[in-house]
């Protein structure tokens, strides 16, 4: 039976703690592990790795054959068959740059992809502080709920000592009939907003959520310089990546305006002549052969250069107004870090002060039977800071994940 009891507990144990466990960090872990859409990023980095080995690869060589229906009559024989077997080759510098821009833009890619995986963590932070705000909430809620009932108590004594009033009973009545109400939103509105996290993390939607119990201020770090903003953001490497890629394709373009140089053999079969016996009778011919295009059409590479060119001044463009809409981002941002840090600190110091006034109030209704009324709005007031301080935690903590997703602070 104690053995039975000491399984049984060291299950429960291992249970719990396997549950209190799981922290922030454990659902960034798995939303990086699990998150379809972060896997299908780094896949499409890997597809275009496979692009750099197919742009440095030669054009495949042309073998041709060809059989005379009418043998061609030469002073060794009838021609009857010939096999050609021929390789071009690009200008030079071109598979170099062709290969270079593919590079760029896998390097791109990447950056996309650490960038998707940034977002990721920011968007799984976004759905996590939310939930521990309503259950904040909650836990208040249900603090308050338990100090109203013990007003009822007092107001119903002093009711019936004739000190108090029955409107107080009343009133104290209504009071806890909304704050059940309001518990009973606030347990609704976790499900979905677990199902949200959930769903980042590729996870059942009735998969259990473990948050933090309580969350205070964390010491901010020195602000970031707006300069190693701007050389850390992976969405702007990725421009810059994507840049220098369409550099090379200009020059790819120009280099493919040039001709294209061919090595090639031919071999023909050759048929013996009946009608006399000459010196190397029937030897077959083979004849090395030199192959050169001629881009006398040049319109289409003038295009290329030119969609090239055009390709550098959009994406130069578009890194400007991403660079403006990054530093806009950030400065809002690390205003709203500041914000939540000072209502949290208000609110921790009108709950201290308010507080002491409920106690005030309390005594003097225990003894008077009077101002009751100021008791509850006092303690309305102490839920609200208790309930705005949760609110102003979950922000401080979402606008603080925004900077390291702006900074690319790595987890």
């Amino acid at each position: 039976m104690l053995r039975k009891i000491f399984l049984l507990t060291t299950s429960l144990l291992w249970i719990t703690n396997s549950l209190t466990a799981q922290s922030l960090d454990d659902y960034l872990q798995t939303a990086a592990e699990n998150n379809p859409g972060l896997k299908s990023s780094y896949v499409e980095f890997e597809a275009a790795m496979q692009r750099v080995s197919q742009a440095h690869a030669l054009p495949d060589p042309t073998l041709s054959f060809g059989y005379f229906i009418s043998p061609i009559e030469t002073r060794l024989g009838p021609q009857r068959a010939k096999i050609s077997l021929t390789q071009m080759f690009p200008w030079f510098g071109t598979l170099p740059a062709r290969e270079d821009a593919a590079a760029k833009m896998a390097e791109a890619r990447y950056q996309t992809f650490l960038d998707a995986k940034n977002e990721l963590y920011f968007k799984v932070k976004q759905a996590y502080y939310p939930i521990y705000e309503v259950k904040q909430q909650i836990h208040w809620q249900q603090k308050n709920l338990e100090i109203l009932a013990s007003y009822k108590a007092l107001s119903t004594t002093s009711f019936a000592s004739g000190r108090g009033s029955m409107v107080d009973v009343i009133r104290t009545d209504i009071m806890m009939d909304d704050t059940e109400m309001t518990i009973q939103l606030l347990e609704e509105k976790v499900a979905p907003l677990e199902i949200v996290l959930n769903r980042l993390l590729d996870r059942v939607d009735t998969a259990a959520i473990i948050v933090s119990d309580s969350l205070g201020l964390i010491e901010r770090t020195s602000p970031v310089i707006r300069d190693s903003l701007l050389v850390q953001n992976p969405k702007l490497q990725a421009l810059t990546l994507q840049q220098e890629a369409a550099k090379a394709n200009e020059r790819m373009a120009k280099k493919s305006g040039a001709p294209q140089f061919g090595v090639g053999l031919d071999y023909a079969f050759v048929g013996k002549r009946e009608d006399m016996d000459i010196s190397h009778n029937g030897r077959d011919v083979i004849m090395p052969m030199i192959t050169m295009t001629l881009p006398i059409f040049r319109g289409k590479y003038k295009a290329a250069v030119q969609e090239a060119q055009l390709t550098q001044t959009a994406l130069a463009h578009w890194r400007m107004e991403m660079t403006n809409s990054l530093v806009s981002n950030y400065e809002m941002a690390d205003y709203a870090v500041n914000q939540a840090a000072q209502l949290y600190q208000l609110y921790d110091q009108q709950i201290i002060k308010t507080r002491q006034a409920i106690d005030l109030l309390y005594t003097a209704y225990s003894n008077s039977g009077k101002e009751f009324e100021e008791v509850l709005r006092m303690q309305q007031q102490l839920l609200k800071y208790e309930m705005e301080k949760a609110t102003a935690i979950k922000n401080y903590y979402i606008a603080q994940a925004q900077l390291d997703y702006l900074t690319a602070k790595s987890e």
